[in-house]
């Protein structure tokens, strides 16, 4: 039996899964777990990447433990990445609900007008993106004798390996990828001034990274090759979802990812207008758009009531006869102090109870759902009467069934691991 590795690390917890082919089938088992977060420092959000790098080697000895491994590849969230000088990392590494673009963005659309960057790009507007990100920096002078930027599982995976790539999927979240070439666009970087040396050609899923380093393999009890899967996190989940023909899909986690699967970008005015985005896949371009996800229902659990169990929360939302529902794509629900004040001050009706703050929440994700999906149909031009959702939010059953009801889809719920089975399926199709 041949046995792979998938380090699937998330905004809020990691994940080590272990995978192998049986009769056709991937067969999964988890064999370690970890919890990730921002936390702050001198006021800015930031990610703890030592503490990370240090649970995706607890996790490499814990896999080893168990399984003779093959190889292993690593995905995480967008965006956010690590700036070196050689082999020194500079700190902090920011996290993308970090509010210090606001200059950039301004700075940034006066060289370049998002017009010009989403026909070039075909990536939607989000404050947080890396093109603003990486413009910050240099306006504060971090990109001095910087020598590589690496987004996160392309910096986990350097750690390992010491080798240094860009993978494709990931590098399209960063509004710098020509939505025509698949490469970094020199026109773009030269034009705000970043430094080209940054820049480096984009690798494929599938493509050998290296193997450990004698000090890795000495600490986890082992050697595995590790390779490069679809890094982005989503485009991994994407890979994972066994659809049906091409209709959307919807990966349900932190944030929701709405889609289809097309052949060439779609950059026209209305796509813009409606935000859509056009992110790097494995053979084609994913077509979607960020919206909000479980975030506002984990918030305001971890707000309202830490330790109540799931299963209760989703019973008392749907005995609640609240029916008020919330922009929850608006600015004030992306990283507020209190999630509850939020809600309150976007409603006229106050919540009075959990389960009407609950009720509320999930009843908005699916209004956000109808709207993204009338987009979806009008700037495709595809029919379809279904929605696969994938992730931790397709356990959600009232969720799902609002979902239904708002949209008038037929909801395929597939509560699975789909990024960790995207990341082996990629490892799996090497052959070795």
């Amino acid at each position: 039996m041949k046995y792979y590795l998938a380090i699937d690390i998330g905004a809020s917890s990691g994940r080590h899964i272990v995978g192998w082919l049986e009769n056709g089938d991937i067969k999964t088992e988890e064999v370690f777990r970890f919890p990730n977060g921002v936390r702050e420092e001198h006021g800015h959000l930031v990610w703890d990447t030592e503490a990370l790098f240090e649970n995706v080697k607890a996790g490499i000895k814990a896999a080893l433990q168990k399984y003779e491994i093959r190889s292993l590849a690593i995905d995480t969230w967008g965006v956010d990445y690590v700036l070196l000088k050689g082999d020194e990392a500079v700190s902090p590494c920011y996290a993308y609900r970090d509010s210090r673009t606001e200059r950039a963005i301004k700075e940034v659309h006066e060289i370049l007008p998002f017009e010009t960057l989403y026909e070039r790009t075909g990536i939607q507007f989000q404050s947080f993106n890396t093109i603003y990100q990486l413009y910050d920096d240099k306006m504060r002078g971090r990109l001095q004798d910087v020598t590589d930027f690496l987004m996160i599982p392309e910096y986990l995976t350097y750690r390992l390996t010491g080798v240094k790539l860009h993978e494709y999927t990931n590098a399209t979240t960063t509004g710098l990828v020509n939505a025509r070439t698949g490469e970094y666009d020199g026109e773009i970087i030269k034009a705000l001034g970043l430094p080209e040396r940054l820049f480096g050609k984009l690798s494929f899923a599938g493509t050998f990274a290296g193997n450990l380093k004698p000090e890795i393999q000495k600490e986890a009890g082992g050697n595995i090759k590790a390779v490069l899967c679809a890094s982005h996190d989503t485009a991994s989940a994407v890979e994972g979802v066994p659809m049906a023909g091409n209709g959307p899909y919807l990966s349900s986690g932190t944030w929701s990812l709405l889609g289809l699967k097309v052949p060439a970008a779609i950059t026209n005015e209305n796509s813009r207008k409606a935000n859509y985005s056009n992110e790097g896949g494995v053979g084609y371009v994913r077509y979607q758009k960020n919206i909000m996800g479980m975030w506002v229902v984990n918030r305001l659990k971890s707000e309202l009531c830490p330790d109540k169990p799931f299963a209760q929360i989703e019973e008392e939302a749907r005995a609640s006869t609240y029916r008020n529902t919330v922009d929850v794509n608006g600015k004030e629900f992306l990283a507020p102090e209190s999630m509850k004040r939020a809600f309150d001050s976007a409603l006229d009706v106050k919540p009075e109870t959990d389960g009407d703050y609950f009720r509320c929440a999930f009843a908005s994700l699916a209004q956000s759902y109808k709207l993204a999906l009338e987009e979806l149909k009008q700037n495709s031009g595809a029919a379809f009467d279904t929605l696969c959702i994938v992730g931790g939010g397709a356990k959600n059953k009232l969720l799902n069934e609002l979902t239904e009801r708002v949209c008038g889809v037929k909801v395929c719920a597939l509560p699975i691991e789909a990024t960790a089975l995207g990341n082996l399926k990629q490892q799996i199709l090497r052959g070795e």
